[in-house]
């Protein structure tokens, strides 16, 4: 199953989305992020210590967490601020934590978590605005790596039919 999270009011991005995945015969769930209430990640590790996999900052993104962890694969789409993705879609990339443990394990000559569940999600990225396209390249293959996944790439408003060929 491919989940898109779409942290934009732009709905029609969603349906664009959707339609050429339901082209391929993809299995895709949509999510319209923008109206739930999704906080950002306060630090507390409860998910980690205290309610291991779960997610203490009670709000709508349990949701999406429950989702995530069967999912293929995650692609959020995010409208962009100060060139990179805005606060809405930063925070469901970084509320993603849960399914991560806080132990550590060596993988090359870096530190990785131990990941909770044994099914990885890759994910991929659509922006609807101006970034620095590079950056968030490197920045999606960090984030990837960091949940034992793969970065599916970043994508413009413009791409989503070479977004969704990465499905």
């Amino acid at each position: 199953m491919i989940l898109i999270v779409n942290s934009t009011f732009d709905d029609q991005i969603s349906k664009e989305v959707s339609a050429a995945a339901l082209e391929r015969e993809l299995d895709i769930e949509v999510i319209e992020a923008a109206p739930l209430k999704i906080s950002h990640c306060i630090g507390c590790n409860h998910c980690w210590l205290k309610t291991p996999g779960e997610c203490s900052v009670k709000d709508d993104y349990e949701i999406i967490l429950k989702k995530v962890i069967h999912a293929d694969q995650m692609w959020v789409i995010s409208d962009t601020a100060l060139g990179f993705i805005d606060h809405k879609g930063k925070n469901i990339f970084d509320r993603i934590l849960p399914i991560c443990t806080m132990y550590l394990k060596f993988k090359g000559d870096q530190m990785r978590h131990v990941m909770r569940y044994d099914k990885k999600t890759d994910i991929g990225l659509i922006i609807t605005g101006e970034a620095d396209r590079d950056y968030l390249k490197r920045w999606s293959e960090r984030a990837a790596l960091n949940f034992g996944s793969r970065s599916l790439g970043v994508f413009n408003r413009n791409e989503i039919k070479e977004a969704v060929s990465c499905m």
